[in-house]
């Protein structure tokens, strides 16, 4: 189901809680996934406090496998290099804005079985996972 997107700066600022192996938090990625395929001409990766649910889930478009949105649950990058300065879009927020991003990530996550998986993310791919992760954290660019 798709969600309004939250634009509160007091919510999002808030650091978010892992999610659980529930159905409750796996509906939560589904309506994520759902919003971020409504917003995908002017979207390309959304975290669940950006539809008002404070839990570390992150969607995104993966270009690597065709455009499929992939989700994770309780994302955490474990090594980052290749810092850059770019300027980034938010749907929860006005403009574009400075930010310092990482051209290679690895990053620890779950899928929607609650596997544990590990893997490193190159290029744009690693830069919308950085800002989605963001999110999670509580960072506003």
């Amino acid at each position: 189901m798709q969600r309004a997107i939250m634009t509160s700066i007091p919510f999002l600022s808030q650091p978010s809680e892992d999610a659980r192996d529930t159905d409750k938090d796996r509906a939560v990625a589904a309506d994520l996934k759902d919003t971020l395929d409504a917003h995908r001409e002017g979207c390309v990766g959304m975290a669940a406090n950006m539809i008002g649910v404070s839990k570390r889930i992150i969607a995104f478009v993966d270009e690597e496998l065709g455009g499929r949105i992939t989700v994770m649950f309780n994302p955490r990058i474990t090594a980052a290099d290749g810092a850059y300065d770019t300027a980034e879009g938010c749907l929860s927020l006005r403009g574009e804005r400075r930010t310092v991003r990482h051209q290679r990530i690895e990053v620890t996550y779950c899928d929607r079985r609650f596997r544990e998986h590990h893997a490193a993310f190159t290029g744009f791919t690693a830069q919308i996972i950085q800002h989605e992760i963001d999110h999670c954290d509580g960072v506003i660019i």
